[in-house]
């Protein structure tokens, strides 16, 4: 038996406006997808598809899962998830290797932006 890591399922109300933040900031293209769900890539892409699932309530407390985006600067990529509508959440890790972000979406899902030095 084959286990295959195939996507991360993202819960939101506003399901084009959290895709299409995704979409931007990963540089991911919508891919084939069910009616009222957006996907962003395709099954046969190497990277896991990003799935944005509609719901009725809104997120309530700390997601226990999140993703990390590696980026090459850490400033501009700070700005660059803000004027795409999410929000910088204050909490800041330096470390030796380089340093981690939290950062929200525009329906508060935590991720982290991580600048390896």
């Amino acid at each position: 038996m084959v286990n295959r890591w195939a996507g991360v399922t993202i819960d939101c109300i506003d399901v084009k406006r959290v895709a299409s933040f995704w979409s931007t900031l990963l540089d991911r293209p919508e891919g084939p997808s069910e009616p009222g769900w957006i996907y962003l890539g395709h099954r046969d892409d190497p990277l896991p598809r990003l799935v944005f699932q509609p719901v009725r309530e809104p997120k309530r407390g700390k997601v226990r899962l999140h993703l990390d985006i590696e980026v090459d600067d850490i400033d501009e990529a700070i700005a660059q998830v803000e004027s795409l509508g999410g929000h910088a959440t204050g909490e800041r890790h330096d470390y030796d290797e380089g340093v981690v972000v939290v950062m929200t979406d525009p329906e508060d899902h935590e991720f982290c932006l991580v600048q390896i030095y």
